[in-house]
């Protein structure tokens, strides 16, 4: 085989790989030893099929096996004897005028990964702002579980029904003077003010008493989610059955063993531990943003191109998925369009922190323990049905890539967490509030969401044979499973019949996301 360098462009390379056509046929030649004890033809006993004869049955198979073999092996030694790192997948592609019996030319295009400079770690100043946990966020918390926990009593006789009542009530839905296929409900209940139902129609039960009988009008949204009821008016015809009024809940020994607990004060613990862990996460998180501002601030290296698209185009699409939830989805995605620069620039600073984290960790010894390696595969297993959960782990554990992709995030905190051992650490005591005030100042989400990107990150940097006079796909992030092996995930539960039955909203909207600052 013969490489000759085409490109060496910053990070860019471009490699020409000529493959004769003797190692090509030499290769056809090993499958047909390997496949004629395989091969049965009439006439023949088991076994003793001519070569000549199974090369002709299956010489276009065999062919094209021993190419793909001899390019992936060509781009192989390619990557080994030029020391390559590349960022992504290879882009490989045969030449056009390629047919069998002749040599094999191969264009590779990559891009490798930057020599990132020695980082600068000596030195790091942080501040950690801590919160003391206090019984108020405790009695908040208290306070909002026993809310979840509602309870309605009988009203009494002839009350009309207030925001926050509960009424029970039979229905039938009509579009257009005639009933409509899950229309029609009884015994109903429905919390006034909840937002259950679509706009409009809780609100004109106020006023309603046990058995009224009344009509409504609504019209459904432009985005309900059955089709031929999208932004048509209807009418209900309601039968009150019954209205009762909440109930407050006591906070006592009595509503802990409701939970399951002992007693009020077990459940004070409880939620005591949650709010100090939850205060905990917030405190780390702003330490984290400020440990990667001073890491951005002190280090600027190129970073491949490649890896930068496919993080923007992650970052893109979860913008256009938030943006169409919003109230004015066209406005929003003009906002987003006025700032695409911005948001290239952060993908660009996320792509370079996660490779000098990487840097960081190997250079200093940071590993995911085998042990630590199992835990997360038995966590992530949960997400699966029991009868799925084995299969996953066999999956995990036998394919590198989804194992590296769930590793990233550990190895990043475990990264983050030297670091902080590393740095010269200032505590000040702050409200919950303060903390916040903070975080959503900073609003840097230059983390990667957890994700490392370098080697062993996840991404797929084998290469991969084009067909020939075609040009390789975008390169795209490694997904932990295609879908036909991956295992079924849990199902959610059934909805009950009355909620099947109710003129629901559609999902609650998102608020667009907040723009990142670099």
């Amino acid at each position: 085989m013969k490489i000759a360098e085409t490109l060496n462009d910053g990070l860019k390379r471009g490699y020409a790989l000529t493959i004769t056509a003797k190692d090509i046929d030499a290769r056809i030649d090993a499958e047909v030893k390997k496949a004629a004890p395989q091969v049965r033809m009439p006439g023949f006993r088991p076994g003793k099929v001519p070569a000549n004869l199974v090369r002709k049955m299956h010489g276009q198979m065999l062919q094209q096996q021993a190419l793909d073999a001899a390019v992936q092996e060509g781009v192989q030694k390619l990557i080994g004897d030029k020391k390559l790192r590349p960022a992504m997948q290879p882009s490989v592609e045969l030449g056009e005028d390629y047919a069998p019996g002749k040599d094999a030319e191969v264009k590779v295009a990559l891009e490798v990964l930057p020599e990132v400079p020695k980082p600068a770690i000596d030195g790091l100043k942080l501040e950690r702002l801590t919160v003391e946990g206090d019984d108020t966020a405790v009695d908040a918390q208290l306070a909002q579980l026993a809310g979840q926990q509602k309870r309605f009593g009988d009203a009494p006789k002839g009350h009309k029904a207030e925001s926050g009542d509960l009424v029970l009530m039979d229905y039938l839905g009509k579009v257009a003077g005639e009933p409509f296929d899950g229309g029609k409900g009884e015994d109903m209940s429905v919390e006034i003010g909840s937002g259950r139902l679509i706009p409009g129609f809780e609100d004109q039960l106020i006023g309603v008493r046990a058995n009224d009988e009344k009509t409504i009008t609504v019209t459904f949204p432009k985005d309900y989610n059955v089709d031929y009821l999208k932004g048509k008016p209807a009418t209900f015809d309601l039968v009150v059955n019954e209205v009762r009024v909440p109930q407050a809940q006591a906070i006592d020994d009595a509503f802990a063993k409701s939970l399951g607990l002992e007693s009020l004060d077990q459940l004070r613990g409880l939620l005591k531990g949650q709010v100090e862990q939850e205060l905990s996460g917030l405190t780390r998180t702003h330490m984290k943003r400020k440990l990667l501002d001073q890491l951005a601030a002190n280090h600027d290296f190129p970073v491949p191109p490649s890896m930068v698209d496919a993080e923007f185009d992650q970052i893109w699409r979860q913008l256009e998925h938030e943006a169409g939830h919003e109230a004015d989805p066209a406005a929003a995605l003009k906002e987003m369009k006025a700032d695409r620069a911005d948001y290239r620039r952060i993908a660009e600073r996320r792509v370079r922190l996660g490779l000098l984290l990487s840097e960081i960790g190997q250079a200093n010894g940071v590993e995911v323990s085998q042990t630590e390696m199992s835990r997360l595969i038995a966590q992530a297993a949960q997400q699966y049905e029991p009868k799925d959960r084995e299969r996953f782990m066999q999956y995990v554990q036998s394919d590198a890539m989804a194992a590296a992709q769930l590793r990233a995030p550990l190895y990043e905190d475990k990264v983050v967490d030297f670091l902080f051992g590393k740095a010269e650490i200032t505590d000040r005591t702050a409200t919950r509030a303060e903390l916040e005030a903070e975080i959503e100042a900073e609003d840097t989400d230059v983390s990667g969401d957890g994700h490392v990107h370098g080697p062993g990150c996840g991404h797929d940097h084998t290469p991969a044979v084009k067909p020939k006079g075609k040009k390789a796909a975008a390169p795209k992030k490694a997904e932990p499973a295609k879908a036909e092996a991956k295992p079924a995930a849990k199902k959610v539960a059934p909805k009950t019949p009355a909620a099947k039955a109710a003129p629901a909203k559609p999902a609650a909207k998102k608020p667009a996301a907040r723009k990142a600052k670099a």
